[in-house]
């Protein structure tokens, strides 16, 4: 699977790296608060805001793109935490309610959806692109869910973890923006009982299919 880019500030929001000195993130705060408030990001305006050069807040964020995947996988795990802290069912149940409650913040986040409004093409190479931190972030966080189920004895996946995770990312992602894909509004249902009957799939019954 190809890797995303990675930069100061993807290694920083990681915890792969202690910045002495906080310019990064300073660009990731502004960025994000402009974000909130539906201003469009421009790097030079950034650097400008910031006093330092155009060319240092790329080397930080690595493009607009990347930035605005790093603010939006960001709200992705902030939402995700509220959800858990949220879910209520037990057992593999409550793998499906974490996910229902996931989709339906994001289907009512102002920000992300005024970002999708304003240019769908840009959003979805943000949103679903495999170099993107959203993607990558999204997929990382179903695979730690996967594991957890399994690991508790209340799922047993007929497909590798790995792959089942992604194909879990990638239906959120047709049915969270198929407003964009093929002009239908989100369906949270359907995404939650699609990604129900590939979680409860039984090994037996895929292996039979392959053969």
């Amino acid at each position: 699977m190809t890797q995303r880019r990675a930069t100061p500030l993807s290694r920083i929001l990681d915890g792969d790296a202690v910045p002495t000195r906080v310019t990064p993130m300073d660009a990731f705060r502004l960025a994000r608060k402009k974000w909130l408030a539906g201003e469009r990001l421009d790097i030079g305006k950034l650097a400008v805001d910031l006093g330092v050069g155009r060319a240092t807040v790329f080397r930080w964020v690595g493009s607009r793109e990347h930035l605005y995947g790093e603010i939006i996988s960001s709200g992705f795990a902030i939402d995700l935490e509220r959800a858990k802290a949220e879910a209520r069912a037990p057992g593999i149940e409550r793998l499906f309610e974490v996910i229902e409650r996931l989709l339906r913040a994001l289907v009512a986040s102002g920000p992300l959806r005024r970002f999708v409004e304003q240019d769908p093409e840009f959003a979805l190479r943000v949103l679903t692109s495999k170099h993107s931190p959203v993607q990558h972030r999204c997929m990382l966080a179903f695979r730690e869910a996967i594991d957890a189920q399994v690991a508790a004895g209340a799922m047993e996946p007929a497909l590798p973890p790995e792959e089942l995770a992604y194909l879990l990312v990638r239906i959120v992602e047709s049915f969270l923006y198929r407003d964009v894909i093929t002009g239908a509004d989100p369906d949270v249902a359907t995404a939650v009982a699609a990604i129900r009957i590939l979680c409860l799939a039984r090994p037996e019954t895929t292996a039979g299919r392959r053969e």
